[in-house]
């Protein structure tokens, strides 16, 4: 089993786990390098993506560029790496070589599942079945992008800002949920990375309910409180697939601690 990919991210990160979790799946090695969001501004971003080393940081001037979306001050980021990753973003992937790069954590995933010889993670080479699979990490997408917004505001929360979540909330999973009750799977009858996506990225919006007080402060309630009785055959696959080795050695008990704060 060679080397296929390779991720440079802040840690932990959800969206690495959906490559990390196809990759047991398929039997494809990938290496995953990075640190605590914080740090990353203390790191050369690259391929060869590495810790820099205080008493070197003068010399890395010509690297030096200003953090974005997310980050704030000064990043550290060679041509190269933005010659790969032209929005300069993470996680960030990369073929065996570095010579390609790979943006969006669901289209590194998708290389993950390419590069494996389990077709059957990505609709086993029928045009139309993965094309059903992209149609739902598009949407899954749309709801991430949504809550990332919603994430970084979450102290100052306004009812424009509140009501939009809530809406691609409803609306993702109200899709899902009625796709999960004509198949076992999200796409079919097989697992596919639609439904890693789908674990990974819930997931990660449940840990909504960590930030409970500051959203009841603020005169909301959480947009997540009803979910497990609102959407059942999402929550059914969602703990189902969590239990799996391949997705519990990945995610740990991160799903665990925030379905236990549910009604709370």
């Amino acid at each position: 089993m060679t080397e296929e990919i390779r991720i440079f991210s802040y840690l932990p990160n959800p969206r690495v786990w959906k490559s990390l979790i196809t990759a047991k799946l398929g039997n494809v090695k990938i290496k995953v390098v990075g640190d605590k969001p914080k740090n990353l501004a203390n790191w050369l971003w690259d391929f060869d993506a590495r810790e820099i080393n205080s008493s070197n940081i003068g010399s890395m001037d010509t690297h030096k560029r200003e953090g974005k979306r997310g980050f704030k001050g000064n990043l550290y980021k060679t041509d190269k790496f933005l010659e790969k990753h032209p929005f300069g973003t993470v996680p960030a992937g990369f073929n065996s070589d570095g010579s390609i790069g790979i943006f969006e954590s669901n289209s590194i995933m998708r290389a993950v599942a390419r590069a494996s010889k389990n077709s059957s993670l990505y609709g086993d080479n029928d045009p139309f079945v993965q094309s059903r699979i992209d149609s739902f990490l598009d949407t899954n997408l749309v709801f991430a992008r949504e809550f990332q917004v919603y994430a970084l505001e979450i102290n100052s929360l306004n009812k424009y800002l509140y009501e939009r979540m809530k809406s691609a909330y409803l609306f993702y999973l109200d899709g899902i949920e009625k796709a999960l009750s004509q198949s076992k799977f999200i796409v079919g009858n097989k697992l596919t990375i639609a439904d890693i996506s789908f674990v990974c990225e819930l997931a990660q919006f449940l840990r909504e309910r960590d930030r409970r007080n500051v959203i009841n402060e603020q005169g909301y309630e959480l947009i997540s409180q009803k979910f497990e009785d609102e959407f059942p055959n999402s929550f059914s696959h969602l703990k189902g697939l969590s239990q799996k080795k391949e997705f519990r050695n990945v995610m740990l008990d991160y799903l665990e601690k925030a379905l236990a704060k549910s009604a709370g």
